[in-house]
């Protein structure tokens, strides 16, 4: 897939950030449709939870059942963001009001050419109520797999989003894309370039001026939006990812960082792979305040970070002295 991109596009191109696509990214990680590197810990210490989710909400099910790969995918289920601010009850209020027509299409092209699903999820496809059952489902996964994660989850998503919307607005397209996954790469081309995915569609996208939507995932992996209408979207990895297991562990074996300079001081030099405040460190280790600004005093003395003010705001970023001691450690 080869997506065109313009002058303009670069110009109305933004980020957002989507908790409903969070909980079916979620559902494939535990169901093991999907892998996510580091994450395998935090998907061994959910699988009681998603196991009882299975066993008393047979939507789950229904809905494992429509994400085989290579299927069409049923859109109605995991409507693309658009760039505005939304919260779950919002996208699922979304997927609520998907009209029965369009829910039954959707699935009929899913299912084409697939063997028969299981019959408990094909008696969900065949009510009248498929959309409330396949939308009590995402809520079921929602509350218990991504609700009680989401302020370390939420931190970590924007904190990868107001560093690639930096790197955009500052480097242009090539920075900002250049590291979010291993099967996309940027194509400089006369007017500004071209993004290649790796993928089986061999077809041109031209954005013509309505810029491209980035998407940060925990849970899931690359994904490409260019169905009409809406905008073109790419959900991506995001940075830091790992630190969704927690605090340190203290019963882990101390690696060379962690004997070096402590478990905790370590886990903040290695949470900053990106630029953060201190807010969402606290947010995704699970320290104290106090405690994770002294550390970071500690790392800046030692010309480990850097930080910089935005307006009110204050982020770390680790020198490159920094990046080689947490990426040997």
């Amino acid at each position: 897939m080869r997506i065109e991109v313009t002058s303009a596009d670069v110009a109305v191109s933004r980020y957002a950030i989507s908790p409903l696509g969070e909980a079916m990214s979620a559902l494939r990680l535990c169901a093991g449709q999907n892998t996510v590197t580091g994450l395998t810990p935090w998907v061994t210490r959910t699988r009681p939870t998603f196991d009882l989710l299975r066993r008393t909400v047979p939507a789950v099910d229904a809905l494992l059942a429509l994400q085989r790969r290579g299927a069409y995918n049923a859109d109605f289920l995991q409507p693309p963001p658009d760039g505005t601010a939304r919260d779950f009850t919002d996208e699922l209020a979304i997927v609520r009001s998907t009209p029965l027509a369009r829910a039954r299409d959707e699935l009929a092209r899913n299912l084409a050419g697939h063997r028969t699903p299981p019959a408990n999820a094909r008696r969900i496809y065949e009510s009248p109520d498929v959309v409330d059952h396949l939308a009590d489902g995402i809520e079921a996964a929602w509350v218990t797999l991504v609700e009680p994660d989401w302020p370390r989850l939420r931190a970590i998503l924007e904190r990868d989003l107001l560093y690639r919307a930096g790197r955009l607005l500052a480097y242009g397209w090539g920075a900002a894309v250049a590291d979010l996954d291993p099967r996309l790469r940027w194509v400089p081309g006369p007017a500004v370039g071209f993004l290649d995915i790796a993928d089986r569609d061999l077809r041109t996208y031209p954005l013509t001026g309505r810029g491209m939507l980035f998407v940060p995932t925990v849970f899931g992996s690359l994904m490409c939006y260019v169905e009409q209408p809406g905008p073109y979207a790419i959900v991506y990895p995001a940075a830091g990812v790992a630190e969704l297991l927690g605090p340190p562990d203290p019963t882990r074996p101390a690696d060379a960082l962690d004997r070096l300079i402590g478990r905790a001081r370590a886990a903040v030099l290695r949470t900053l792979v990106a630029p953060a405040t201190t807010s969402q460190l606290v947010a995704q280790l699970g320290l104290s305040l106090g405690g994770v600004g002294d550390h970071l005093a500690v790392l800046r003395d030692a010309g480990l970070v850097t930080r910089a003010r935005a307006g009110r705001t204050v982020r770390y970023r680790r020198t490159s002295l920094g990046d080689a001691l947490a990426e040997s450690g």
